[in-house]
């Protein structure tokens, strides 16, 4: 039996989804993108779609694998739940206090969150407004400065 190609690209991906999580992927990936700030690029990054700083905008790339772009966000389906992921409220407390005081706002279930990662079980639990605009929050300046200034700790 071959093998199942692997997405290369966030079209790919989204195409690739099972019926049920494919019209909530799509839509949040649509309403991150167009949320996303100037110069950030969605892409394939750890399987899943990645929003990242491209090497052409920081050739450095993430410092544990240079030759991959710094990444931001990520979203993914998984075997459970739908995964988000966002480095900034990983970095930043005062982004993560501003998502966690919003949250109640945008939803009436628990959030369900790691250190950087939201998890959705159900497609009807995603508060996209909410999204939209946490993805307004850090410009690709302000993500490159906090990068690299966690990284001379």
């Amino acid at each position: 039996m071959p093998a199942l190609k692997k997405p290369s690209t966030p079209a790919e991906y989204l195409a690739s989804l099972p019926a049920e999580r494919k019209g909530i992927v799509t839509a949040m990936h649509k309403a991150i993108v167009k949320s996303l700030p100037k110069g950030f690029a969605a892409c394939i990054n750890y399987g899943m779609i990645g929003y990242v700083v491209p090497h052409s905008l920081y050739p450095a790339g993430y410092h544990c694998d240079p030759k991959l772009p710094l990444g931001f966000a990520g979203l993914a389906s998984q075997k459970s739940h739908i995964g988000f992921y966002h480095m900034g409220m990983y970095m930043d407390p005062g982004l993560l206090k501003w998502f966690t005081a919003e949250w109640p706002k945008h939803s009436t279930k628990k959030l369900d969150m790691g250190k950087s990662c939201i998890r959705f079980k159900r497609a009807e639990d995603v508060p996209i407004a909410l999204l939209e605009a946490l993805m307004k929050k850090m410009t690709l300046k302000q993500w490159i400065a906090l990068y690299e200034s966690k990284l001379k700790r």
